[in-house]
């Protein structure tokens, strides 16, 4: 790092070595979509979408891919349906899908509770985000907006998100705040979906959890293969996938290592607000991808969650804050 009378004698223009510009996508399912597109002097170059809910899509770090895109690639809020069976249409990938913030998990109906229909990990990712802004504060770029979800007579969910990325690293810090914007309690639940992918993660890739904690598998087939939760083959035609709930009861830290790539990606995250991690894998070939997921619930689905007890209460006018830190390293 470069104190401002050294860098300016190095460069004329300080985008040679970071950037962050605001462009519009111009063709295919995702035209006329804006997204900022960020590099940094550390290596990371990746885009972030203020109309999907201020995720982020493709990532690089030294130009290697780290995260997983579907078939589908970038989508527009103009496709995102929320009705039955429409997820898997429009569902990107990405290196970060926020999910809820209603439901998460499964699509169903709350006949025990609002008696709505939830799609599969709720409506969050469909909604553009409105009071944008980007910009450098010292050497950190700061970027965010707020996303809101509500239905009239209803719930109003406000979730204010501040990306704190610094200039000469490769790291991402994401920070959310949620609020109730209603005189009545609002139940909620709420998952960032943390989506990595080939050339990054390969059999030659690694995952290290926290050795304190307690792993249940979603199916049969997971539980067959829970001895090779953290290990990844070569993709496998028509392979099912695999997906466990893990409960972290020390530093919540995920580390995937590719020592071939010489990379390390980590992922931390506010425990006391997020208290689950579920783990998404799939080696199916075209499907090739490992989700890392902090939540607040099993990932179940609202129906479901209510009966486990695991929905979330935001009070009236009640904000409680969540933070999700990524980041790259170069290892020897």
């Amino acid at each position: 790092m470069l104190r401002r009378e050294e860098l300016y004698r190095y460069v004329g223009n300080e985008e040679q070595l970071y950037s962050v510009r605001r462009v519009v996508i111009d063709e295919g399912t995702a035209r006329g979509c804006a997204l900022y597109q960020v590099t940094t002097a550390g290596g990371l170059e990746f885009d972030i979408l203020p109309d999907s809910g201020l995720d982020i899509g493709r990532l690089k770090f030294r130009g290697v891919n780290i995260n997983y895109m579907t078939k589908n690639g970038y989508d527009s809020p103009n496709r995102f349906l929320p009705i039955r069976d429409n997820f898997d249409h429009t569902f990107p990938g990405g290196m970060l899908y926020t999910c809820g913030l209603l439901s998460v998990g499964p699509q169903c109906e709350d006949t025990k509770g609002d008696g709505e229909f939830h799609p599969l990990h709720g409506r969050y990712h469909g909604q553009s985000a409105r009071n944008l802004f980007a910009y450098v504060d010292g050497d950190s770029f700061i970027i965010g907006g707020e996303v809101r979800e509500s239905e009239q007579w209803r719930h109003c969910l406000s979730l204010k998100r501040r990306y704190t990325i610094p200039v000469w690293g490769s790291e991402i810090l994401i920070e959310d705040e949620l609020t109730n914007l209603t005189p009545v309690p609002t139940e909620y639940a709420i998952l960032y979906h943390v989506n990595f992918g080939w050339p990054f993660l390969s059999e030659k890739t690694e995952l290290k959890l926290p050795t304190d904690r307690k792993t249940t598998p979603r199916t049969a087939h997971a539980a067959e293969n829970i001895q090779t939760q953290c290990e990844f083959s070569a993709p496998i035609d028509g392979e099912d996938e695999c997906v466990y709930f893990n409960e972290i009861f020390s530093e919540p830290t995920a580390r995937l290592i590719n020592q071939e790539l010489g990379i390390e990606a980590s992922l931390s995250w506010s425990l006391e607000t997020l208290p689950r991690l579920s783990q998404w894998k799939s080696m199916r070939s075209g499907e090739y991808v490992l989700g890392l997921e902090p939540s607040t619930c099993y990932t179940m689905g609202r129906a479901e969650e209510r009966v486990n007890g695991e929905l979330r209460v935001l009070r009236p006018f009640e904000t409680v804050k969540n933070f999700v830190r990524l980041a790259y390293a170069k290892i020897s």
